[in-house]
């Protein structure tokens, strides 16, 4: 069967039919799916359900894979991160982020997998940081691509969730001393389009560097709000096994934590990337 897509948004995002992510694709399957990825920035696909070492083999033809210095992960296979989020277990990835900008080789992608959902709620937002950085005036885009900033696991990552549970708290230290802040550009180049986009997070990004403080912290809320706007965001409502194949070079993603006390269990796996410019 040929791979079909169907858009989602004007900006970005397709559904995919005609491809069984439990299969051993063949390559001209994965490059074709890396061509989409490249064009509409996120993949959705409806109902497939994925084994761990399945999700971990179709996400590994794509790269390296990534194992989260803090989350928890599977024991048996540490490739797969398990988001179980539940009153004993709090949501916190309700705000816009890019994963793992806390590295200096931030993911190429994410591979999420739905296999526990509340009756009602739970959705994720993805936004496209290509189109929030198009939409800007041209001054401000020169401005922006002379700016660097910072990027810190500890923002997202606070001592007083992780590093208080005695569960995770050596695993957190650990962590923590091995990823002090880095730097990333305010905007980056898509190293396969060349196309650019916005690169800062309300997740990760605690400051640019070139700014004073006061206009430091204005200048990141009106993007963090701007990369947020509608026009540039798609919501995707999950059914159990559905998958998101995302570019995380280019994108950011919301997790909606509206469905407490039930519970919402993702398993992901992650694409190592490569040092933005």
């Amino acid at each position: 069967m040929s791979i079909t897509i169907s858009r989602l948004t004007p900006a970005f995002g397709a559904v995919v039919e005609g491809v069984t992510l439990a299969d051993e694709l063949p390559q001209q399957s994965i490059d074709r799916l890396g061509e989409l990825l490249i064009e509409h920035q996120i993949l959705f696909f409806r109902r497939q359900p994925l084994t761990p070492q399945q999700q971990c083999r179709f996400a590994a033809a794509f790269g390296e894979l990534h194992i989260h210095p803090i989350y928890p992960v599977l024991p048996e296979l540490p490739e797969i991160m398990v988001i179980d989020t539940h009153e004993g277990f709090l949501p916190d990835n309700d705000n816009w982020h890019t994963d793992v900008t806390f590295s200096t080789t931030p993911p190429l992608a994410g591979i999420l997998a739905a296999k526990q959902l509340p009756s009602v709620g739970g959705d994720t937002l993805w936004s496209s940081n290509l189109a929030a950085y198009e939409a800007l005036s041209a001054p401000l885009q020169r401005l922006l691509q002379g700016l660097t900033a910072e990027h810190s696991v500890v923002k997202s990552f606070p001592a007083d969730r992780w590093g208080a549970d005695p569960a995770f708290k050596q695993r957190y230290e650990r962590a923590v001393a091995k990823h002090p802040p880095v730097t990333h550009p305010v905007v980056r180049t898509h190293p396969v389009s060349g196309r650019k986009a916005l690169f800062v997070s309300e997740g990760f990004t605690t400051r640019i560097h070139e700014l004073a403080p006061r206009e430091s912290d204005a200048l990141l809320a009106f993007l963090f709000a701007h990369a947020g706007r509608p026009e540039f965001t798609l919501r995707w409502h999950w059914n159990v096994d559905d998958v998101a194949f995302w570019d995380n070079r280019i994108t950011q993603h919301y997790a909606v934590a509206d469905y407490l006390p039930q519970r919402r269990i993702m398993h992901r796996a992650t694409v190592t990337g490569d040092r933005p410019f």
